[in-house]
């Protein structure tokens, strides 16, 4: 399936190919946590096989497939996709056909739904992200965080590249961070930066998280690689990274604190090469879908679906 190009929008890059061949065991661990023991509903409706459509029932950027299959394929359930991972789809749109057992269908329903509609919405406020970066003509990238929920970071730094944005690290393996904690634990910025240059040696960056000027060039004096000039207004920001890049060419600023979608523009300065924003995982509006088996789709559904369809085609 494919997923968007950088900066949004359905392409030809299959993000799921950069997900760890261990990665279908979250799934697992999804669904023996919806269904620890005993399933009456499905025991109601039993095993005839039947199918169900996917609904978008809001407007926004479609992402999560990957995860979505996996979960109806474990059931052993099969899923169309009528709309591309990416993809800016429209309320009632008939977004995929699940067909399988219907006890099935209804027993990784909500399960599903649960990790589409949170991937939807991240990917969504990172397009429009992405697409507040485009108009502007800055050259840097807006990223999310690690601001995450236990045991949807895949999912949650997935749709972050769907919807066009950069996932910032991974974890706390991929980049060291030294905030303010590490440098009050450790006595010193130097001192910080030295003992994880001693543990990190050259394969990995080092990012020191700066609250002023002065600490930002301490940190890059003593071999950061990057440095976050954290809760800097906009044009303090754009004062302190030319400053900084005066002394400082080849190490990276990072601006991070209090960004929105509605502020984002005005803190793409130059000499500034990352935005991190929480917002992009936190607190974000999920979208909407539904899954309804066919015999339950209405009509009006149905001639909606149609007419949408007909205008893409």
């Amino acid at each position: 399936m494919a997923a968007s190009l950088p900066g949004g929008g359905p392409g030809t890059v299959n993000w799921a190919d950069l997900l760890p061949p261990t990665w279908e065991r979250i799934v697992d661990a999804y669904l023996a946590d919806d269904t620890p023991s005993f399933d009456v509903g499905g025991f109601v409706v039993g095993s005839e096989e039947d199918e169900a459509w996917l609904l978008g029932k809001s407007a926004g950027v479609l992402a999560g497939v990957p995860f979505f299959d996996c979960v109806f394929r474990k059931l052993g359930c099969t899923v169309e996709w009528l709309a591309p991972e990416g993809e800016t789809i429209s309320p009632v749109a008939h977004v995929a056909t699940v067909r399988g057992p219907r006890r099935m269908l209804l027993l990784g329903e909500r399960t599903a739904l649960n990790i589409l509609t949170r991937a939807s919405g991240i990917a969504t406020e990172a397009a429009k992200a992405a697409a507040i970066k485009a108009s502007s003509g800055w050259a840097g990238e807006v990223a999310g965080t690690r601001k995450l929920t236990p045991g949807f970071r895949l999912v949650e730094k997935y749709a972050l590249l769907v919807g066009g944005c950069g996932t910032h690290r991974m974890d706390l393996s991929q980049m060291t961070m030294i905030k303010d904690n590490h440098v009050w634990a450790a006595g010193s910025i130097p001192k910080a930066v030295a003992k994880a240059r001693s543990a990190c040696g050259f394969s990995s960056k080092i990012e020191v998280e700066a609250r002023t000027l002065e600490e930002a060039k301490e940190a890059a004096a003593a071999g950061a690689d990057v440095v976050m000039l954290d809760n800097f207004e906009p044009d303090a920001l754009e004062a302190a990274a030319a400053a900084f890049k005066a002394a400082f060419p080849h190490v990276l600023v990072e601006a991070s604190g209090g960004i929105r979608l509605d502020t984002l523009g005005s803190y793409m300065r130059p000499g500034v090469d990352v935005l991190s924003m929480g917002s992009l995982t936190q607190g974000y509006p999920c979208l909407d879908f539904s899954l309804k088996l066919r015999k339950g789709i209405t009509s009006g559904e149905a001639n909606h679906a149609a007419e949408v369809a007909g205008a893409k085609a």
